[in-house]
């Protein structure tokens, strides 16, 4: 079944029951749209891109914030059986021009943020016929959404849809260089949806609070689970510890999915006092889990100190295999905090050496995995596609080693592992030893050119809020923690740029403190 055939069944089963809410906090609104409004709203807008001429396999740039009409438009697209192509909303116009380039995408649905960076290069980008903007007083040329949904039929655009028919053309968030495109397929989506359900225990009673970017394989595949079982889902467009309570709160969440800083941000708020549980009835949320990139496991602990009667869940994943789900440590494996979890629920998951052969127990080497939600390739770029698609195996570039009970460990991105005098250094392990002072907020790693070693471990880190810290006292904690060889040798205390995924943007720390610039070419 594919998802636009999950979203016309809960149309079917619960057709005045609310599907989507959408909370902007600040400007105390809230709107709501039922299952079968949301089908008949996608079909128009399906019909409507028919009647402009975009089919199988064309491309629809996607470039809107968080919103219900957000979802809308994502099925519209794909029910027409062309791909959508959702752009990260912090890309700039030169960015988009790559992005829709790379594509030659036939239409744009945009939001009002972007009309500024659309409009700087709109005359760059001949294969685009089309702009749908999604407010109010479109720019000129364009078409407002909501008069092309409104004039255009509900009825199902009947096109028929194949599992292995490609429906997502995703950029990668770019923290190892340009953004690579990847081509998904309604199959790798459904693999998702089931991953989700299954690892969540997801029952339509549930509410998910959604938070983070649409455009990112991560928040929209853990709302598939909420898709495939007909449940709630709540889209908050601001984020701050307060508003997070606060929706759980108010439209009684049971599931939420949380980034690394934004847990920091929350157990900070309540150590100051900025934030009381008490002001908030939370007795309805069941799960926190957060996945994206690797998981302090010294935050975990403390998240679960606030929180013991809430449950926790590590997921891990990748744009090339559909998001989350590859990994999942599971809400039974508590004593397993360290670990980034086990082989995901219809996944198979290997570690292996430069030769593509398995590693003994408790050896570090190259996490690969195998399954429906490896993507169909890199688009447009064969060899890399055959460099990671192996047999049927997808190499993720992660480095990891796996025990005797089968739980994962990642220990870094392959193209990260600082090489310091002959010994192999992984960042996220001394990440984590450092995020576990007291006063420390967040910290990157980075390796740092050296004469005599090659690389040294460089740290980036920043304080907690009103806190003093010094060089001196970050050497005499990791004295206590780390060998020395992999002891950061030089320290800088600055913020940590990050993606809006949570993701720590290593080639921008490397060209700010390095000056070496990275990219990715198609």
């Amino acid at each position: 079944m594919t998802i636009t055939e999950m979203l016309a069944r809960n149309a079917r089963m619960y057709p005045d029951e609310i599907a989507l809410i959408e909370l902007k906090p600040s400007r105390k609104i809230r709107k709501e749209i039922t299952w079968k409004t949301f089908d008949e709203r996608a079909n128009r807008l399906a019909n409507a891109l028919a009647a402009r001429g975009v089919g199988k396999d064309d491309k629809v740039i996607h470039l809107m914030m968080n919103s219900i009409n957000w979802l809308e438009a994502y099925f519209g697209i794909i029910r027409t059986g062309a791909w959508a192509v959702p752009l990260n909303f912090r890309f700039t116009s030169s960015d988009i021009k790559y992005c829709a380039d790379i594509a030659e995408a036939k239409a744009m649905i945009l939001g009002p943020e972007f009309s500024e960076r659309v409009e700087a290069i709109r005359s760059q980008l001949p294969t685009i016929k089309y702009y749908i903007f999604a407010s109010q007083d479109p720019p000129q040329d364009m078409e407002d959404f909501e008069a092309v949904i409104s004039q255009a039929p509900s009825q199902p655009l009947g096109v028929a849809l194949d599992a292995e028919d490609g429906c997502g053309l995703y950029f990668t968030s770019g923290t190892t260089g340009e953004p690579k495109p990847i081509l998904l397929s309604h199959k790798n989506m459904e693999c998702a949806a089931v991953t989700e359900a299954n690892h969540h225990y997801k029952q339509h009673q549930d509410n998910f609070i959604l938070i983070p970017p649409l455009y990112h394989t991560g928040s929209k595949m853990h709302w598939f689970g909420s898709l495939i079982v007909g449940g709630r889902a709540t889209i908050l467009t601001e984020i701050s510890p307060q508003a997070i309570f606060e929706a759980v709160h108010r439209e009684r969440g049971t599931v939420v999915f949380l980034l690394v800083p934004w847990v920091q941000d929350i157990l900070s708020a309540i150590e100051r006092g900025e934030l009381k549980k008490e002001d908030y009835d939370l007795s309805c949320w069941r799960l926190m889990h957060m996945g994206a990139q690797p998981i302090p496991p010294s935050l975990v602990r403390k998240w679960k100190e606030c929180f013991p009667d809430v449950q926790y869940d590590t997921s891990y994943g990748l744009s090339e295999a559909t998001g989350p789900g590859c990994l999942d440590l599971r809400l039974e494996n508590q004593h397993k905090l360290d670990a980034s979890g086990k082989t995901g629920f219809n996944w198979e998951t290997r570690i292996v050496d430069e030769k593509g052969k398995d590693v003994p127990i408790g050896k570090v080497g190259e996490l690969i995995v195998k399954g429906n939600g490896v993507m169909k390739e890199y688009y447009r770029n064969p060899q890399k596609t055959a460099e990671t698609i192996r047999d049927g195996w997808l190499y993720t570039g992660d480095m990891a080693r796996m025990d005797s009970q089968g739980f994962v460990y990642i220990v870094d991105r392959k193209k990260d592992v600082i090489i310091t005098g002959g010994e192999n250094i992984f960042p996220v392990e001394v990440e984590n030893v450092i995020r576990s002072h007291p006063k420390v907020y967040d910290v990157g790693v980075i390796g740092f050119p050296d004469e005599r070693l090659g690389e040294i471990a460089c740290a980036v880190i920043a304080r907690n809020q009103d806190e003093t810290l010094t060089e001196d006292e970050i050497n005499a904690f990791c004295e206590q923690k780390l060998p020395r060889y992999k002891r950061p040798r030089r320290i800088i205390f600055d913020q940590v740029p990050r993606n809006p995924t949570g993701k720590i943007e290593k080639p921008k720390m490397r060209e700010k403190y390095i000056g070496i610039k990275e990219s990715f070419k198609v």
